[in-house]
């Protein structure tokens, strides 16, 4: 396939590919069967959506995409149990991780207790102190006085630290989505869609849907019993913001969870989510884009460089005060959070540039890097050269290290080989992120053999990223209008970008630097319509310069267009991505 508009290389050095001939004929059939608009019909065909299926997917629903809790392997055993531990009164401890994943789906389980009127006692483990996931001293303490603990988004590689609970007497349920192992440990549950013994599990959801899934179980067996629950729906908040913020795919049930989700949001009715949108500055209708990059990095913001409880004490308060006295903390821990991370990630794209870039591993270590900000900065790594990335920071001799992975490599996998070999102390996660920790004298031989197994995966062969395209527009057809009707087709995130557009041989009529790397342009065809865009980081890269000194150069520009809210008023603006000379 041809590059797209002719741009091989762009300003930021990327080949522009548009929709293939096959999606170009799917949209034209979508849009002759259902007379909605090309650009949205587009969209529809790369997602590979059929005429007969377009309206369930513009108005996806549970009931239709929900997946049956009891296919889930121990699910049934896990609803046992808590149900007893509700009928009997025991004491339950709800053990978490310390991200939003964690704290959104402990939320979950906090309130379904609430509403029958038991407070469960909440333990997030500290980043630093003591590592991600159950400990064998944490479980064995809270085994001493309670009969029931339940792991969220951790446990299934957890042996030792709950066979030491289950000797102290306490039963342990397991609700996760990291990927198992070839064993698994002797827990009352696991419950896990990405266990190795299930096939057909839906193993793209995050904890937050697992543990909605026990909760859909659990108001099945109560409604059988006649006995009532809670209004799972107006939990949907939750799973909505773990979903997006733990980066899952917004793809089959999922995509219901956070329409749905966002709609519950936008009613304001948990405090906890109030003050969040309200320190986050969001005065407009939630998107799943603000769940991902202003909510979930201030839920985050505690277990990173704070106090690990911070963001499940937020959402699971009912007193605004509260609410609002601990949001404001963790919106300081976030700038404070963001600093940390510049530093870091200035330290860590040297340190990579000086071993290469094009490598099959982009990886950096040292000495006193926050462990709270690696997995960010593995993330902006991997961004920059579309490569997977690990980074590490070290205290004294021991090493904890944060990855993220690119499309096709799974990084998840390789880590654990490490571990199962030896190479690291103990590591593990999913596909496109994962967490180890190593020594010192490790640090070198691991990274090699990471290296060589993620080139047999392809890593090594990857070139700069494309940028995908869906079609053209010109600045008069990015209308308001168009854009709600897009967003129909969201929400959009991982496994579902948001669809991109491309402005061909634009005039610049307006360039100016903003903020210290921003950049904000006008633009328009020379037929009297101008669209407004901004281009966040463009001075990062040649974009921003470029552009500003245009000198009366055309250019074909591409980006995503949105609504942009501002004194009242809606009207469409591009955040503009990348350009091209035309």
């Amino acid at each position: 396939m041809g590059s797209f508009l002719g741009v091989d290389s762009s300003i930021t050095g990327r080949r522009w590919i548009g929709p293939s001939t096959e999606v170009s004929r799917q949209a034209e059939a979508l849009e002759q069967h259902t007379g909605l608009p090309g650009p949205l019909c587009t969209v529809l065909a790369r997602r590979g959506v059929a005429p007969e299926e377009t309206a369930g997917f513009l108005d996806p629903t549970l009931r239709d995409l929900l997946p049956d809790p009891r296919k889930l392997k121990d699910m049934e055993t896990a609803a046992t149990r808590v149900l007893r531990a509700l009928d009997r009164n025991e004491r339950v401890a709800v053990f978490a991780d310390y991200d939003v994943d964690g704290a959104t789906s402990a939320t979950l389980l906090i309130d379904w207790f609430r509403f029958f009127g038991r407070e469960v006692t909440l333990y997030i483990p500290d980043r630093i102190d003591e590592g991600y996931g159950p400990n064998v001293p944490a479980m064995q303490d809270l085994a001493r006085d309670h009969s029931l603990i339940i792991c969220v988004d951790c446990g299934t590689p957890s042996f030792e630290p709950i066979a030491a609970a289950c000797a102290a007497g306490a039963d342990v349920v397991v609700l996760d989505h990291h990927l198992g192992g070839e064993t698994l440990p002797e827990a009352t549950a696991v419950v896990n869609p990405n266990r190795q013994d299930e096939a057909d599990a839906p193993g793209y959801l995050c904890a937050a849907g697992v543990v909605f899934l026990l909760l859909v179980e659990l108001g099945r067996r109560l409604r059988e019993a006649g006995r009532g629950g809670p209004d799972l729906i107006s939990m949907l908040d939750l799973v909505a913001l773990g979903t997006v913020a733990d980066v899952a795919p917004l793809t089959d049930a999922n995509r219901a969870f956070v329409r749905q989700g966002l709609k519950i949001m936008a009613r304001r009715a948990r405090p906890g989510m109030v003050a969040l949108a309200d320190v986050a500055g969001l005065n407009e209708a939630p998107r799943a884009y603000h769940l991902g990059y202003l909510m979930g990095p201030r839920v985050n913001a505690g277990g990173r460089i704070g106090k690990a409880d911070l963001g499940a004490r937020l959402l699971s308060t009912t007193d605004m005060n509260e609410a609002r006295a601990i949001a404001e903390k963790l919106n300081e821990l976030n700038a404070e959070r963001r600093e940390i991370e510049a530093r870091v990630q200035d330290a860590a794209m040297a340190q990579a540039e000086e071993r290469g870039l094009d490598a099959p591993l982009v990886w950096a270590a040292s000495d006193g890097w926050h462990p709270g900000v690696v997995g960010i900065v593995a993330s902006r790594l991997k961004e920059a050269t579309n490569r997977p990335a690990i980074v590490i920071g070290f205290d004294g001799d021991d090493g904890k290290g944060s990855g993220r992975s690119v499309t096709g490599i799974d990084l998840g996998a390789a880590i654990q080989r490490l571990a199962a070999d030896g190479l690291i102390e103990k590591g593990g996660g999913h596909k496109m992120a994962a967490g180890l920790s190593l020594t010192r004298d490790q640090l070198q031989p691991a990274m090699e053999q990471l290296s060589t197994l993620l080139a047999k995966q392809g890593a090594g062969e990857l070139g700069a990223a494309d940028l995908k395209i869906d079609g053209l527009l010109m600045p008069s057809g990015a209308t308001v209008d168009l854009i709600e009707k897009l967003e129909d087709a969201g929400p959009f995130g991982a496994s579902a970008p948001a669809p991109r557009f491309a402005f061909p041989d634009v005039q610049i009529l307006f360039a100016k630097r903003v903020g210290q790397n921003h950049l904000k342009v006008s633009f328009g065809d020379g037929m009297g319509t101008r669209l407004d865009a901004i281009a966040f980081g463009a001075f990062d890269g040649p974009l921003g310069t470029t552009l500003e000194q245009h000198a009366g150069q055309r250019f074909h520009l591409a980006g995503r267009i949105e609504i942009n809210q501002w004194q009242g008023r809606s009207s469409a603006q591009l955040r503009l991505e990348d350009a091209a000379k035309a």
